[in-house]
């Protein structure tokens, strides 16, 4: 089984998060997801968040702090995927889809009604309860 480290970002302004869907072409179109991508060989995860938020988003991440770790497998892919959420507090530049994919502002109760990856929905269970 491939494994893959992946940095994604909870990216925030008031109360709520970037969500952005999946553009056909790429494995798993049409889910939506939180921001990020793949640890490059000799990256650290901030640094693989940062670069990923910039090509994707055309965003600078200037406070970002790690939130979580989580493991997930896709067997049907193949793939065991370590998963690495940021909260992202503080950025630069207004996001926009550098990728075609489709972004929307969305608090941490609209995204039950949002087609996330599987991988995603522990943390949207916790992000949805108060603290």
């Amino acid at each position: 089984m491939r494994q893959i480290a992946v940095a994604a970002g909870i990216v925030w302004r008031g109360g709520l998060f970037l969500a952005a869907q999946r553009p056909e072409g790429k494995p798993l179109a049409g889910y939506w997801e939180f921001p990020g991508g793949k640890v490059e060989a000799g990256e650290r995860p901030e640094q693989a968040l940062r670069r990923e938020l910039a090509e994707e988003l055309g965003i600078g991440v200037r406070q970002a702090a790690l939130w979580r770790t989580v493991e997930h497998c896709y067997a049907e892919r193949g793939l065991q995927v370590r998963l690495h959420f940021f909260h992202v507090t503080a950025f630069s530049g207004e996001p926009c889809p550098e990728e075609g994919q489709q972004l929307r502002w969305i608090s941490p109760a609209e995204a039950a009604e949002l087609d996330f990856l599987p991988a995603d929905a522990g943390v949207l269970r916790q992000l949805a309860q108060p603290e």
